[in-house]
C-alpha cells in the first residue's frame, strides 16, 4: 500500500510538471501551436474556449472569433493573430466559438456575443464571413475577416479600394487572378494546358479560385478546364478517376506534357490527397495557390503562388490591432491582399519530373526547399545553403 502511495504521488508530481500541451479544450476542434500554447492559458468546455496571456491580468480587450469548423488552416491562423497580439503588447482576452456551420448555433452565438462586452471580432474562414455578413452586418462590433476568400469575387463587397462602410473590414487569401497568371506564364511561357483541381461543394473555391483562374487562362489562348470532386468523402477515388483522362487530353495539344500543368485550389478535401495528386499526375507540374502545400520531402506540390495562411492572418491581426487602437475604423479599410504573394519551391519535386524553375521565382521565393527536400528557406530567411 505505502509503495502504491508512492507511485501515485510520484505520477501526480509528474503530471504537475509536464509542459502544456497543444491546447484543445475539451474537443478536437480548436488547436493552436506549441509556441502559443507556452504562452497563452486555454479554458473552457464543447464549442466556446477562452485563451488568456499567461503573462497579463486579462485587462486588455476582449476579441471573439467565429468558427464553422475545425481545420489545419485556421490553427495556423490562430496560432498567428495571438501572436502578432502578443508581439504589440495587446493584453487581449480571446473567445473562439464553434458555432458548426449551424444557423441556429450561429444566432446563439450571436446573441452570446452582443449581450456580453466584446471589442472585436474575427470571422475565421470563408463559412463564418458569409454568415456574419448575413446576420451581424451594421452592429456597433466591427468584424475583420481572415482565412476567407476574395470579398469583391463573392459579392460581399463592391470593390478593393473604398472599404465596406459597414462594421466589417476584410482580407483575402485570393491573389488577383493576372498577377498568378504572370507568374505562372515566367515558368510555363508557352503554356498550353491547365487542369484546375477543385471541391465542387467548396463554393467560395469554385467562385474565387477555379473559375477566375479558367476565365484568366483562356484569355490567354490557354485550355484550362476544372477537375472537380462532387464528395469531400470519396476525393482520393475520384481524383484518381479524373485526373489520368484529363492529362491524356492534354496530350492531344501538349503530346510531351511539357507545357501543361495541374492547379490545386484551397480546397481542403483536394489538397490533402497531394500524395494521390502527385501519383497520378505523372511528368505533370503540380501547383497550388496554397503555399502551406509546398513543404519537405516528397508529400508537396512543386511550387506554389499564393497567399499563406500565416501572411493572412498576420494582416488580419494588424487590421484589428489598428482598429482596437483607434487608428482605422472597419468601414473604411480596403481589403488586405499580400502583396507580393508567397512563393514556395520544391526543388527535389521539380528535379523528379524535369521541371526547370527560373531564376526569377527562386529569388521572390519566401519558402524553399532544397535538391533533398530540405528546408532551405522559411519566411525569406534562409536556414541552409539553397541547393537548386
Amino acid at each position: 500500500m505505502k509503495g502504491s502511495a508512492f507511485a501515485a504521488t510520484l505520477l501526480l508530481l509528474l503530471l504537475l510538471l509536464l509542459p502544456p500541451l497543444p491546447a484543445a479544450a475539451d474537443s478536437d476542434w480548436f488547436r493552436i501551436g506549441p509556441e502559443a500554447a507556452a504562452r497563452w492559458s486555454v479554458s473552457g468546455e464543447a464549442n466556446r474556449v477562452e485563451l488568456r496571456r499567461r503573462d497579463g491580468n486579462g485587462t486588455g480587450p476582449r476579441v471573439t472569433v467565429f468558427y464553422s469548423r475545425p481545420s489545419l488552416a485556421y490553427e495556423t491562423a490562430m496560432t498567428k493573430l495571438l501572436a502578432v497580439f502578443e508581439d504589440k503588447g495587446i493584453d487581449a482576452v480571446f473567445t473562439a466559438i464553434n458555432y458548426q456551420d449551424n444557423a441556429d448555433q450561429g444566432h446563439a452565438a450571436i446573441k452570446q456575443v452582443l449581450a456580453t462586452p466584446v471589442d472585436l471580432i474575427f470571422a475565421m474562414g470563408s463559412e463564418s464571413t458569409a454568415f456574419l455578413v448575413r446576420h451581424f452586418q451594421g452592429q456597433r462590433i466591427p468584424v475583420v475577416s481572415v482565412c476567407a476568400k476574395d470579398p469583391v469575387i463573392l459579392g460581399q463587397l463592391r470593390n478593393y479600394d473604398s472599404g465596406s462602410g459597414t462594421n466589417f473590414a476584410f482580407t483575402s487569401l485570393n491573389v488577383p487572378v493576372e498577377t498568378q497568371m504572370a507568374y505562372l506564364l515566367q515558368l510555363r511561357p508557352n503554356l498550353k494546358n491547365v487542369g484546375v483541381l477543385v471541391d465542387s461543394r467548396n463554393l467560395s473555391a469554385v467562385q474565387t479560385q477555379a473559375e477566375p483562374f479558367i476565365a484568366a487562362a483562356r484569355r490567354h489562348g490557354i485550355d484550362a478546364t476544372m477537375i472537380a470532386v462532387n464528395d469531400p468523402a470519396d476525393a482520393r477515388r475520384q481524383l484518381r478517376e479524373k485526373i489520368p483522362p484529363a492529362i491524356e487530353v492534354m496530350r492531344q495539344s501538349d503530346p510531351q506534357l511539357s507545357d501543361s500543368i495541374l492547379l490545386v485550389t484551397g480546397s481542403t478535401s483536394v489538397f490533402t490527397e497531394i500524395d494521390t495528386i502527385n501519383e497520378v499526375a505523372g511528368t505533370v507540374p503540380v501547383l497550388s495557390v496554397v503555399p502551406e502545400i509546398v513543404r519537405k520531402g516528397d508529400s508537396s506540390a512543386t511550387l506554389s503562388i499564393g497567399i499563406s495562411f500565416e501572411s493572412n492572418a498576420h494582416l488580419a491581426a494588424i487590421y484589428g490591432a489598428d482598429i482596437l487602437a483607434g487608428r482605422a475604423t472597419a468601414a473604411n479599410m480596403k481589403v488586405g491582399i499580400v502583396s507580393p504573394p508567397d512563393i514556395a519551391i520544391n526543388f527535389r519535386k521539380a528535379r523528379q519530373i524535369g521541371l526547370k524553375i527560373p531564376f526569377s521565382l527562386f529569388e521572390l521565393a519566401s519558402y524553399v526547399y532544397d535538391g533533398d527536400g530540405n528546408p532551405a528557406r522559411v519566411n525569406g530567411l534562409n536556414s541552409a545553403r539553397a541547393r537548386p
